[in-house]
C-alpha cells in the first residue's frame, strides 16, 4: 500500500507551531503568514487522519498523537538539513575551542551539544565552562576561539542568542520571614546576577543578609533547594524542589538577562555554522524539549 509523502514544510510548520506555541509565533519562525502556517497544519492533519492540536479561544496544546508525531518530525527535519547541507555546503572541520557559560539553559545544553556534533561530525569541540567573566577573558586572552556568556551590564558584546527573565527562587518549603533581612545565596563578586540581586532588594529598601556565598551556579542552585535562602537567577534554573517567588509587593520585578555568542571574526567557519544551529535551536525554546 502506498502512503502519501509527508512533505517537510508542513512539518516544518508543525514543528514551529508546537516548539513557539502559537501560530501567530510560528509565522516569524517559518517566515510565512499565520494563515498560511494554520493551512499547512490542517493540510498535516488531514494527510495523518489526525489531529496534532487541541486548540481552544485560549489555548493551544499538542494531543498525544501530536506528541508522538514531534519527535519524528524533528528527526526528519533534522536529516533533511543535514543531508541538504553536505550537498549545498563545504562540511565545517577543524577544532573550535568554545567556552559556555553556565548561565546557558543548563538543562538542554549536553543535547544541543549532542546534536551540533551529530550535523557536524567533523568538529572537535574544545570545552570550556564557566562563569561569563571567566570565560570573556580567557577569549580576550585568545584561549577560546568562541564564547557564549552572559550580557553583563551596558557592555554590548557579541550577538544575543538567548534571552530569559530573572526570577527569584526558594526552596518550595522554604519559610519567608519578613519581619527578619532576605537570607541570600550569591556568587562572589564580580557577578551581575548578585549585582542585580542587591540593587533590586535596595530599590525597596528590603534588608538583607549573604546567608551562603557559593563558588559556581551549582553550588548556588544546591545551596538554595537546601533551604540556606534565597536567590535571583534566569528561569531556566528553576528545578524540582524549588519555588518561584511571585509577590511583587515583597520581590522587586526583574529585567531580562540576555546570553549573547562572541567570534564569528575569529573562526567564522566554525562558528557561523554553530550560530546557525543554536538559533534555529532556541527558537521559542519556552515550549521546546530538545530531543538528544
Amino acid at each position: 500500500m502506498r502512503y502519501p509523502d509527508l512533505e517537510i514544510d508542513l512539518l516544518r510548520a508543525f514543528v514551529a507551531v508546537a516548539e513557539t506555541g502559537s501560530f501567530t509565533a510560528a509565522a516569524d519562525v517559518v517566515h510565512r503568514s499565520q494563515s498560511a502556517v494554520s493551512q499547512k497544519v490542517l493540510r498535516l492533519e488531514e494527510i495523518l487522519g489526525r489531529r496534532v492540536f487541541d486548540r481552544t479561544s485560549r489555548a493551544l496544546a499538542l494531543t498525544p498523537d501530536g506528541e508522538r508525531l514531534l519527535v519524528a518530525a524533528r528527526q526528519m527535519l533534522e536529516f533533511n538539513d543535514r543531508v541538504l547541507r553536505a550537498w549545498r555546503e563545504p562540511p565545517a572541520s577543524g577544532t573550535l575551542r568554545l567556552g559556555v557559560s553556565e548561565d546557558f539553559i543548563p538543562g538542554q545544553l549536553p543535547k544541543l551539544l549532542a546534536r551540533f556534533g551529530r550535523l557536524h561530525p567533523d568538529v572537535h569541540i574544545e570545552l570550556m565552562t564557566g562563569l561569563s567573566c571567566t570565560l570573556l577573558e580567557a577569549y580576550d586572552a585568545a584561549r577560546l576561539d568562541a564564547v557564549i556568556a552572559k550580557r553583563s551590564g551596558g557592555q554590548a558584546r557579541g550577538r544575543v542568542i538567548w534571552r530569559e527573565p530573572l526570577v527569584w527562587l526558594a526552596a518550595a518549603d522554604y519559610q519567608l520571614d519578613f519581619t527578619r533581612p532576605a537570607r541570600l545565596v550569591m556568587l562572589a563578586p564580580p557577578c551581575s546576577y548578585r549585582e542585580s540581586m542587591i540593587a533590586a532588594l535596595d530599590s525597596v529598601r528590603r534588608d538583607w543578609i549573604a546567608a551562603c556565598t557559593a563558588s559556581s551556579l551549582m553550588g548556588v542552585q544546591a545551596a538554595v533547594a537546601g533551604g540556606l535562602g534565597v536567590t535571583l537567577l534566569g528561569r531556566s534554573f528553576v528545578q524540582e524542589g524549588m519555588q518561584i517567588l511571585r509577590a511583587p509587593e515583597l520581590w522587586p520585578a526583574l529585567p531580562m538577562t540576555e546570553v549573547t555568542v562572541l567570534g564569528e571574526d575569529r573562526a567564522p567557519d566554525l562558528v557561523e555554522p554553530l550560530i546557525t544551529f543554536l538559533s534555529q535551536s532556541l527558537a521559542g525554546h519556552d515550549a521546546l524539549t530538545i530531543a538528544a
